[in-house]
């Protein structure tokens, strides 16, 4: 009889294979593990006998309700997903996020949050112009404003108004930051920084998905004590930090837990996809941790 281990038999629940979903699976691939693709369009969960055939499911979905439900289910029924549902849950909401770093102690911009156009406005005269207004739940940059004065915070609030997705209705009204047409993305796989980058832009909005420009951050001390305070503080497992120069300090901005990294492999010489596919094999085996307080 053979002693040895039966392979990891891991599941990848995806919206869709974009080029790095193609990488993840490449990773797994060298490892000889085979991955059975858990399509979110098509997938039906038996809420009173869950039973996927795997030992792990990394979690690529798009869509934050849609994943917070999935994972939900699968941990209520002991699956092992990376990353877990309360740290997509958290990363996933800029208030949720925000408030889990500041209870942290991790420096943040000021940031204040509303629920009715009246108090927003409120919210933005109080922090001063100019401000920032960002959806709650959202990403690559989109629906982020720039306000500068009275009239044009009122006509983006009025916008939000109208739209019709409750998630719209929670206004989330940061402090401007004036960073040096840049900010860093932090990669951190459990309690290890493995790399950063700096994404630069013309534009204010430094998003690589709105045109940013990747190079190599070195990781400094500073930046890899506030990345690894950050994942600790949402929970931990496989996210990206984005940080923010300011005249004074290093801000944490936002934590992503299911961030795109294909931009980001070349500049830093980082087998990004290869740390992921790692992590979630000690997941499997029960040895992946949150962050160590």
């Amino acid at each position: 009889m053979s002693s040895m281990s039966p392979p990891v038999r891991v599941g990848m629940l995806c919206s869709r294979i974009r080029v790095e979903e193609k990488l993840l699976l490449a990773a797994f691939e060298q490892r000889n593990i085979a991955v059975t693709r858990i399509d979110d369009d098509a997938i039906v969960l038996d809420l009173q006998r869950v039973a996927l055939d795997v030992d792990v499911v990394l979690s690529r979905t798009l869509q934050h309700t849609r994943s917070v439900s999935i994972l939900g289910v699968l941990a209520d029924f002991n699956i092992p997903t990376v990353n877990h549902v309360d740290v997509v849950s958290c990363c996933g909401d800029k208030v949720r996020t925000t408030a889990a770093l500041a209870a942290a102690g991790v420096p943040i911009p000021r940031a204040l949050v509303a629920f009715t156009p009246e108090a927003a406005l409120s919210a933005v005269e109080e922090l001063g112009y100019p401000a920032v207004i960002k959806p709650a739940i959202g990403s690559w940059g989109r629906l982020i404003a720039r306000v500068s004065d009275r009239d044009a915070a009122e006509a983006v609030l009025e916008d939000r108004a109208t739209l019709g997705s409750a998630a719209q209705h929670v206004y989330y009204v940061q402090e401007h930051v004036a960073k040096p047409g840049r900010d860093i993305r932090s990669f951190v796989a459990g309690d290890d920084v493995i790399c950063a980058i700096y994404r630069t832009s013309d534009h204010w909005i430094t998003n690589t998905a709105r045109g940013g420009v990747t190079s190599n951050c070195l990781v400094t001390d500073e930046i890899a004590d506030l990345s690894r305070r950050a994942a600790r503080a949402v929970g931990g497992g496989i996210v990206a930090v984005d940080l923010m120069e300011s005249a004074d300090a290093i801000l944490v901005n936002e934590v992503n837990a299911t961030m795109e990294f294909r931009n980001s492999i070349a500049v830093t010489g980082v087998d990004i996809p290869g740390r992921i596919v790692d992590y979630t094999l000690s997941a499997a085996a029960g040895i992946a941790e949150a962050v160590p307080a």
